[in-house]
């Protein structure tokens, strides 16, 4: 009985194809997450089609730091916050926020974008440096459309939690809590 042995090219043949399998994969994830993700730009765009936007910094007092943390639950912990003013003929139609914040041990910074009345509009993520599996899905974002800040604002609650992604879920829903208590601080709401 002859045994038959591959010719030693074959064996670097199959390392070849497993490392350019490998690099796909990384190509593929690397896409994947960037396609998830979209510009600040491009999310201003799109929440506010045609308008002219403005962006600024503010400084919240210590006391409107405060007053927001308590009405949000969640921790303020900067002063500075970056808001986007969206106006058409003349009258203001929106306001757009951003939140960095860490999920696991990785930064996620989402545009919350309002309606003049302070309701969440939409929410674009801007950056999310976690693995791709865990950046939250566009269908479980739609759910904080229309809403406002109130004890029912939480997950389990009118908010369903996403399998698998708790960690993100928590992140965004802290996110969304904190812009929305900031928004009414610095509209003159939220007062203690």
């Amino acid at each position: 009985m002859q045994t038959l042995t591959p010719p030693a090219h074959d064996g670097r043949r199959a390392r070849y194809a497993r490392h350019a399998l490998g690099a796909l994969t990384v190509l593929l994830i690397a896409a994947a997450a960037s396609a998830a993700s979209i510009t600040r730009d491009e999310a201003l765009a799109l929440a506010f089609p045609g308008a002219t936007i403005r962006g600024e910094q503010l400084f919240m007092t210590p006391e409107q730091q405060k007053r927001a943390a308590a009405a949000a639950g969640v921790e303020v912990s900067s002063a500075l916050v970056a808001r986007y003013v969206a106006t058409k003929d003349g009258l203001a139609i929106g306001r757009a926020y951003v939140d960095t914040s860490t999920v696991r041990t990785k930064k996620e910074t989402l545009l919350i974008s309002l309606d003049p009345a302070g309701r969440v509009k939409r929410i674009d993520v801007t950056a999310f440096l976690e693995p791709a599996e865990y950046h939250a899905p566009e269908a479980w974002l739609r759910q904080y459309r229309d809403r406002v800040l109130s004890d029912d604002l939480g997950l389990n609650r009118a908010i369903r939690p996403i399998a698998g992604a708790t960690l993100t879920a928590r992140a965004v829903n802290a996110a969304v809590r904190r812009i929305l208590a900031i928004d009414q601080v610095l509209q003159g709401g939220g007062r203690s």
